[in-house]
């Protein structure tokens, strides 16, 4: 499993000319799932996100998690994030999990996370055509892959 954070001031998702997620404060999370990730996966990238130091505390200094500042998530599914361009300039997603593991997964994420962070997480709508508006505050952008976690 992989995500890419980013520090947001705000951000929002689009479907069909309808806001269907929007936050403020808070961190715009980017997921790709592949066939190997489990619930271990899910548990160990939401309890990294959630104790994720990246707000600035009164010094200005990055010593602050999401719950601290009072932010809010909002995650959007990106099968895109295991890409491969190892043979020529177009991508394969052959590492992307189908749908019928990446969509059972995705939704675990959504209910593990906002467990964690105890209180619902925004999101987009699994596998459709996403407009993502964000301004990216910092800029912050930090990408984790569960698999590499030592």
């Amino acid at each position: 499993m992989r995500i890419v954070i980013q520090r947001v001031k705000r951000c929002s998702v689009e479907v069909e000319g309808n806001i269907i997620g929007k936050i403020d404060k808070g961190l715009a999370i980017l997921l790709g799932i592949e066939d190997a990730d489990t619930q271990e996966d899910i548990d160990w990238l939401c309890g990294k996100v959630s104790r994720l130091r990246i707000f600035d505390d009164e010094n200005g200094v990055m010593n602050c998690d999401i719950k601290q500042v009072g932010g809010r998530a909002i995650v959007i599914s990106q099968f895109t994030l295991f890409a491969s361009i190892k043979k020529g300039n177009r991508p394969s997603y052959i590492r992307s999990a189908k749908e019928t593991v990446s969509r059972p997964m995705y939704e675990k994420f959504l209910k593990t996370l906002s467990e964690v962070l105890g209180e619902e997480v925004e999101h987009g709508e699994f596998g459709a055509e996403m407009l993502v508006s964000l301004v990216n505050d910092g800029p912050v952008t930090i990408c984790i892959d569960s698999k590499n976690r030592e």
